[in-house]
């Protein structure tokens, strides 16, 4: 290689603090579903209803269920690394007194994630959820709507979740991290989320 000559172009990864510093400059859509995963800035299709019910009705079973024991964020930010910003459907949080107001949750505040996945099944599969157990997420649900599952992964090391199995009915879990809770779920699996 010459002493003078460049390298290559290669890709530049967003990271954190430039993904919100352009929300905050109004470069990004305030109206756009954009997460940022590794670097990436993923455009997320619109919520169609099956998801928005699952997810609000599961919102509502987790606040009745763990009280002001954890905090349930709906579809915002957890930061992971520099350069990961993912909204998870749901995120169940380590209380805090300013409910993150300063801020946004990192991986040693997540308990639980929670994916309602429509049309993004496999992508949630496939690159957040080998995300998560990087980061040491000590449980994520999987609701995948097509095929009518609830899938569970838990204890991450080095990177994957040893312990995945699919819910099957009565569909009742306790989440691992939440002692004392038990949540019925079979109504997320069956059509239209009643």
């Amino acid at each position: 290689m010459h002493a003078n000559a460049l390298p290559p172009p290669r890709p530049h990864p967003v990271t954190t603090q430039e993904f919100f510093r352009m929300g905050e400059a109004g470069v990004l859509d305030p109206e756009a579903r954009i997460e940022l995963i590794e670097g990436e800035m993923i455009d997320m299709p619109p919520i169609a209803p099956p998801h928005a019910s699952r997810t609000t009705r599961l919102t509502l079973l987790l606040i009745e269920a763990i009280g002001r024991r954890a905090v349930v964020s709906t579809q915002n930010p957890i930061l992971l690394g520099d350069l990961s910003a993912p909204q998870p459907d749901i995120a169940i949080l380590e209380p805090r007194d300013d409910f993150y107001s300063s801020d946004h949750p990192q991986a040693e505040d997540v308990l639980l994630v929670i994916e309602v996945a429509d049309s993004s099944v496999r992508y949630d599969r496939n690159r957040k959820l080998p995300l998560y157990a990087r980061h040491g997420i000590p449980e994520v649900w999987l609701i995948d709507i097509p095929a009518r599952a609830i899938w569970v992964h838990r204890a991450p090391e080095n990177g994957v979740y040893r312990t995945s199995f699919q819910l099957g009915p009565p569909y009742r879990i306790s989440p691992a991290m939440l002692d004392g809770v038990e949540l019925e779920l079979g109504a997320l699996v069956n059509d239209g989320g009643t």
